[in-house]
C-alpha cells in the first residue's frame, strides 16, 4: 500500500518580491517522521483552488500553525493592525478544505491558527489579545532567541474526562507550550472543548457528529513530535486515522 498523501496548510509568505506557499519544516517532519505519511503542501489559491480535487487524492488534512491571525470579519470582528498580520489567501483556501474533510470523512488535525480556523469556520468567534484580559495567563511565545526555549512547556492543561483527547493521552495534566495571542471565545458548531488551561482557555477541541478523527489543539505539538510522549501520541494517532481511511478508500475503489 502507498504512503498515503495529507494535504498541508500553507502560509502566503512575502520574500523576494512576491508571495511564496510555504509552511515550517516541523509540520513536514511530524507528518513523514512521526505520523509516517506523505506530506503534499497546498498552495493558498482561494476560491480559484478546485478543494474538491485535492481532498480526491489525500487521505488526512492538517492545518498548521502560523504568524498570521484568521480575519477577523470572518467572525464578525473589526480587523486592525494591532491584531494581525492577516493571510486572507490562506483563510479562503483553508476554509472550504476543512469543511469538505469533515463532510467526507477525511481525517483532520489542527494545530494553533489551524484549530481557530476550524471553530470560525464553524460558525464560532475568536477573542484576540487574550494576555490584555484580567484572569488570562499570558499565552504568548516568551521574548528568548533560542528556539527550543521558545517552544518549552510553559503551563498545564487538563483534558476532560470521556473526550476524544483523554481517550489519547489520559485524563492527568499535561504540559504544554504556549505561543498564541488568540484564543476560541464561543465555540462553533460541533466544536466540543475537551481540555482548557488553568484560565479556562480551551487547549483541544473536537468535532461533534465528524465522520471521521477531526481534533484540534492550541498549542504546537509538531515542536517536539518524536520526543515528548503526548505529541508522538497525537500524531501517532492522526497517523493511523488516516492509513484507516486510505484503507477503506482503497476497498470501495476495488469494489
Amino acid at each position: 500500500m502507498r504512503s498515503p498523501l495529507v494535504a498541508v496548510a500553507t502560509d502566503t509568505i512575502a520574500f523576494d518580491g512576491t508571495d511564496w506557499f510555504a509552511t515550517q519544516r516541523q509540520y513536514v517532519a511530524a507528518v513523514f517522521r512521526t505520523a509516517g505519511l506523505t506530506p503534499l503542501l497546498v498552495p493558498n489559491l482561494g476560491e480559484a483552488l478546485d478543494h474538491a480535487s485535492i481532498l480526491d487524492v489525500v487521505d488526512g488534512l492538517l492545518l498548521t500553525g502560523s504568524k498570521s491571525n484568521v480575519f477577523p470579519e470572518l467572525y464578525g470582528a473589526t480587523a486592525d493592525e494591532a491584531t494581525g498580520p492577516y493571510d486572507r489567501a490562506r483563510d479562503a483556501t483553508t476554509f472550504p478544505l476543512l469543511q469538505m474533510a469533515i463532510g467526507r470523512g477525511i481525517p483532520l488535525l489542527a494545530i494553533c491558527r489551524g484549530m481557530q480556523e476550524l471553530n470560525v469556520a464553524r460558525g464560532g468567534t475568536l477573542q484576540t489579545e487574550i494576555q490584555e484580559t484580567a484572569g488570562r495567563l499570558d499565552h504568548r511565545a516568551p521574548s528568548l532567541s533560542e528556539r527550543s526555549a521558545r517552544f518549552a512547556p510553559r503551563h498545564e492543561i487538563l483534558p476532560r474526562p470521556a473526550s476524544q483527547f483523554a481517550n489519547l493521552v489520559g485524563t492527568d495534566p499535561v504540559e504544554v507550550n504556549s505561543l498564541h495571542r488568540q484564543a476560541i471565545e464561543t465555540a462553533g458548531n460541533g466544536i466540543v472543548i475537551e481540555a482548557t488551561a488553568a484560565d479556562g482557555i480551551a487547549e483541544a477541541v473536537s468535532v461533534h457528529g465528524a465522520l471521521g478523527f477531526a481534533l484540534g489543539v492550541q498549542w504546537h505539538p509538531e515542536f517536539a513530535s518524536e520526543t515528548d510522549p503526548v505529541s508522538t501520541k497525537l500524531f501517532a494517532a492522526f497517523g493511523d486515522a488516516v492509513r484507516l481511511h486510505a484503507r477503506r478508500r482503497t476497498a470501495i475503489w476495488a469494489n
